[in-house]
């Protein structure tokens, strides 16, 4: 789709933005990054509980906010205090997020290690689901999904032809 003739373009440079981190609210946050640490083999790399006027604002009740390194990513596990009031189930959010695999054989070990951390009774799951099976789509993509100890949703996905540089 291109914009009309008369319509401004916007500026024809991009700066250039990559994920930082992954922000994680919690209602336990002990667990949450105990499951975190063990499932993606990671560290918990510090802690805050004193936070800007900023965050404050942004983040209404934080009280306690750790980085989980793990995976090549920084997740950012927080809490807030008891007198902040969730959003309405129906409010728009993000659904799920996706982390790559270097290969078909690693999804298996996701999986498996999903499975493992489960059945070690050590995490309380507010979905205690099982992840999904792992499907391959027509294209040669395999994925599945699984859920945190939050029940926040995540996919796992090997792309074959990403993994080949094409």
């Amino acid at each position: 789709m291109s914009l009309p003739a008369d319509e401004p373009k916007p500026p024809g440079r991009v700066p250039r933005a990559g994920l930082h981190h992954l922000a994680v609210e919690t209602a336990d946050l002990d667990n949450c990054v105990a499951w975190y640490t063990d499932f993606f083999g990671g560290t918990a790399a510090w802690t805050l509980d004193i936070f800007s006027d900023l965050t404050r604002g942004r983040l209404p009740g934080i009280t306690r906010l750790t980085e989980v390194t793990a995976a090549g990513t920084r997740f950012h596990v927080f809490t807030r205090s008891a007198a902040y009031a969730p959003p309405h189930p129906d409010t728009l959010q993000f659904q799920h997020v996706c982390m790559t695999a270097g290969s078909a054989s690693e999804l298996t070990e996701w999986r498996d290690r999903w499975q493992q951390l489960f059945a070690s009774g050590n995490y309380v799951f507010a979905r205690p689901e099982p992840p999904t099976e792992i499907v391959v789509d027509d294209d040669g993509v395999s994925s599945f999904y699984a859920y945190d100890v939050n029940g926040l949703e995540y996919e796992f996905t090997h792309i074959p032809a990403e993994a080949e540089g094409r």
